[in-house]
């Protein structure tokens, strides 16, 4: 598998070094153990004769002219984690250069594959619209108002849709390097995990801050503070909007447009954020902590939570 790793100025340090390290360690490990797959044939490629990551590294590049037609194409994340930061740096010359280069590999049969905040990059060049994508979570509600043309899924770690693959915050980076190992040799990818002592995380919602999300819009932010303190009983969008003096209709837009989901499944998210943070911190029954975020009893509970961050109430309570 010929793979391309375009580092882009100001290239997230550990999202750089996670992709080669990962793809260096699975060739190794398919060298030591004889196993029969054919490998990765791996080429760091910039815009520039010098690229330097976030933390002032130079980074050894080939010019994308010269670099071998890739079958893969990975975008690390750039070292702008913050809004505004963020947004003034996706106008930086590099990147901006770097967005026709990525449409011709596109166009000429290449794969593109993009982590955390190198999401937004494969979104500047309109290869992500009409595709389903996930992006990091705290600038999820960014990436909604940048790229309506994008069906986002920011609770997915991994979401491959297409010719392109995309993966969440920061070291999500491994999780789409192991990806796209399973795609040459799950055996290969999973001994590369055990290699790295890594476990697979099918979702981001148990690292998700809904607090942090909500900060975002001022409608949303007071219905995130109402709806907090009334997680033990029974809410419902029509008092939502009565006590926010507002209507469900725009309460409904204001959450999608921000956030991606509807009220009711906002405060799902709120209830399991802090059914997690329960049952890490103190040692109630399942059944009494459900009564607590507002379900009727612990199967519902433990049913939810398996569904929505895979783990059960053990894996969550260990230490």
């Amino acid at each position: 598998m010929k793979i391309t790793v375009l580092a882009l100025e100001h290239v997230f340090d550990t999202g750089l070094a996670t992709v080669l390290d990962a793809l260096d360690t699975a060739n190794e490990l398919a060298r030591v153990t004889g196993m029969s797959t054919p490998g990765f044939e791996v080429t760091v490629v910039g815009v520039r004769q010098q690229v330097h990551t976030a933390r002032g590294l130079q980074i050894p590049v080939r010019d994308v002219c010269e670099a071998p037609t890739p079958e893969w194409v990975i975008v690390p994340a750039l070292g702008y984690k913050m809004p505004d930061q963020l947004v003034p740096g996706l106008s930086n010359d590099d990147i901006v250069d770097a967005l026709p280069v990525l449409r011709a590999w596109a166009k000429d049969g290449a794969r593109i594959a993009a982590a955390c905040t190198g999401t937004f990059v494969l979104a500047e060049s309109g290869l992500l619209d009409g595709h389903e994508a996930t992006t990091t979570w705290w600038l999820s509600p960014l990436f909604r108002q940048r790229y309506s043309d994008v069906q986002l899924d920011a609770h997915r770690i991994v979401v491959p849709s297409g010719a392109v693959l995309t993966a969440g915050a920061a070291l999500s980076h491994l999780d789409l390097t192991l990806w796209l190992i399973r795609q040459n040799s799950p055996e290969l990818a999973m001994l590369a995990a055990k290699y790295l002592v890594f476990d697979t995380r099918p979702s981001q919602s148990a690292y998700a801050i809904s607090d942090h999300l909500a900060h975002a819009d001022p409608l949303v932010e007071r219905f995130d503070r109402w709806a907090r303190e009334r997680l033990d009983t029974s809410i419902t969008l029509d008092a939502a909007a009565d006590a926010l003096a507002t209507s469900k209709r725009t309460l409904s837009r204001r959450l999608n447009e921000v956030l991606g989901k509807t009220p009711i499944e906002y405060i799902q998210d709120l209830r399991i954020e802090r059914a997690i943070h329960l049952l890490k911190t103190s040692k109630h029954s399942v059944d009494h902590i459900a009564e607590q975020v507002g379900y009727a009893d612990g199967v519902t509970l433990r049913t939810l939570l398996r569904r929505r961050i895979g783990k059960g109430v053990r894996e969550i309570r260990m230490p």
